[in-house]
């Protein structure tokens, strides 16, 4: 993901995740790795599988994967400004 000359609006935040979930849910192939995935929401995972599986289960909402994206600029989309 390019660094955006300024900072997204909430909507353009809004939008720009909310196309990438669908992507994910779509079944396009993820920017971040499965293990990277599997640590940032290791807690999540142990409370829904136990300990045990947490290590084999993978985070299958495409939301929360989009967001993770996100926040770590793995996504290549972008807003194109509309200055007035």
């Amino acid at each position: 993901m390019v660094k955006p000359a300024r900072l997204h609006t909430r909507f353009e935040r809004a939008r720009i995740i909310g196309a990438r979930a669908l992507q994910i849910g779509m079944g396009a192939p993820l920017f971040a790795k499965e293990d990277d995935l599997r640590k940032a929401f290791r807690e999540e995972l142990i409370s829904l599988h136990g300990n045990e599986e947490a290590d084999v289960r993978f985070v299958l909402d495409p939301l929360k994967i989009a967001l993770y994206e996100y926040e770590h600029e793995l996504i290549p989309i972008d807003i194109d400004p509309h200055d007035a």
